[in-house]
């Protein structure tokens, strides 16, 4: 990697917590700045719907075991998901080497 070239981040949103289409344009955009603003280049953002989860995290996961350049997943927000939910989200990312779980806007 160049000294040119940003880290590669994935964004995750949880589409149960974002309830209109404004909502979810919002959050994507959030982290697309949240993104540019700490040193990182934003990949695919996954939405994962309530009826269909976790199939948005697993296929997230599965980018992250084909391209070792990805180096963060980046949460719009911490009440996107509980803690215990961020502490399994952690250990699953760290399993597949040393992808970090950054939350643009931690809980107050």
């Amino acid at each position: 990697m160049d000294g040119c070239t940003r880290p590669l981040a994935l964004g995750y949103i949880r589409t149960g917590v974002v309830m209109t289409a404004d909502d979810l344009a919002a959050e994507r955009v959030g982290l697309a700045a949240f993104a540019l603003a700490e040193g990182y280049t934003l990949g695919a953002v996954y939405l994962e719907h309530p009826n269909t989860a976790p199939a948005a995290f697993e296929a997230m996961l599965d980018e992250v075991r084909r391209d070792n350049e990805v180096w963060a997943v980046i949460l719009p927000a911490a009440h996107q998901v509980t803690d215990g939910g961020l502490r399994a989200m952690r250990r699953q990312l760290e399993h597949h080497g040393t992808v970090h779980l950054v939350v643009a806007a931690p809980a107050p």
